[in-house]
């Protein structure tokens, strides 16, 4: 009975009550052997001990148990604090006010661990963020002290010094350019004006104006075979161009010489495409995937600040795709190669 989950105060107030009042019964009828008498005392007895005792729970317990709701529903809305002591709570168990405040001591700490997690992100965002305008600055300064110092007077090296000081100052342009646009994409400054376009078309377009890069390495950028028929999206047509142009600058600075990179478009069904870029490069270890979408943070520092960039680009891919309420992937196998994918509406 005392196990029943339904079991109250009011029911514990009346077996306490009950118990004490017939062993005060019996010890009456024992010393007076009157059963009309002793059936007063049960009664009285009963009632003034039934009324303690429930008071006595609801003062002291159940006004407690009260504070709680208070407190873990954090309101200080007086109609929803009555609603919780004059309506909810009377009709709860001390097991279903146990099972609450373990729910809500559970969800505090995920909302804790989620709060921990962000700090840390945070804390590693700016250490980041500190070291990429550093790098630009330091070395642009540097240069322009060299030249203030008497090396502008040199014909030999003025101008090598200038052009590794512009290129510098580039590079943290780009930096504070690309800084700018997350940060709108992340607040939804920028539109999303979507309209209907051939996707191929759209790659070809990019693989055209990275194509001196791509000569540098002697890497081939193609349209995988198969996968040449022409299919419509509807998006930003010059948001999605953002996004190829990031991921095709990715795969052709970490691409082998004489590689290639090659896009691949398949449709998942009836209202989505899926547009994938991949190359036979350098690939990335299994415990950085996960992470590369994350602003500044590179799988190898040193080797892919030599390729210049923000350090942003797929953030920015990210950001841009989900904008369109659709999904961005990566599969990598090191010294395999890359491929980064998402998906588009069909029109």
């Amino acid at each position: 009975m005392f196990r029943n989950k339904n079991f109250t105060h009011a029911h514990l107030a009346f077996f306490i009550s009950s118990a004490v009042a017939l062993l005060f019964a019996a010890v009456i009828y024992f010393f007076s052997k009157n059963v009309l008498w002793t059936g007063i005392s049960f009664v009285t007895f009963f009632v003034v001990l039934y009324l303690f005792v429930y008071t006595l729970f609801d003062q002291f317990v159940y006004r407690k148990i009260k504070l709680i709701y208070k407190f873990i529903s954090q309101t200080k809305a007086t109609w929803r604090e009555e609603f919780y002591n004059q309506e909810l709570l009377p009709q709860k168990t001390i097991e279903q006010v146990n099972e609450d405040v373990e729910q809500w001591a559970s969800e505090q700490k995920n909302e804790i661990e989620r709060l921990q997690s962000n700090v840390a992100f945070r804390r590693e965002f700016l250490m980041n963020l500190a070291h990429e305008l550093k790098t630009p600055l330091f070395s642009a300064h540097g240069f322009i002290d060299t030249l203030l110092d008497g090396a502008m007077d040199d014909p030999n090296v003025n101008k090598v010094f200038l052009q590794k000081a512009s290129k510098s100052i580039e590079r943290l342009n780009y930096l504070v350019r690309d800084l700018d646009e997350i940060s709108k994409l992340e607040s939804n400054q920028i539109p999303i004006h979507k309209s209907e376009f051939i996707i191929q078309q759209l790659i070809l377009e990019v693989f055209d104006e990275l194509s001196q890069k791509a000569a540098k390495k002697n890497i081939r950028c193609s349209i995988k075979k198969g996968c040449e028929q022409s299919f419509s999206v509807f998006a930003d047509r010059e948001k999605i161009k953002q996004v190829l142009v990031n991921l095709v600058e990715n795969s052709l600075n970490y691409g082998r010489e004489n590689g290639e990179t090659v896009a691949g478009i398949y449709a998942v069904d009836g209202k989505q495409l899926f547009v994938e870029i991949t190359d036979n490069g350098m690939g990335i270890s299994e415990e950085n995937v996960p992470r590369v979408f994350e602003r500044f943070y590179r799988t190898d520092t040193a080797r892919s600040r030599n390729y210049g960039g923000s350090g942003l680009g797929l953030a920015i891919v990210k950001h841009i795709v989900e904008a369109h309420h659709q999904s961005v992937s990566c599969r990598s196998t090191l010294d395999v190669g890359t491929s980064f994918g998402f998906t588009l509406d069909r029109p």
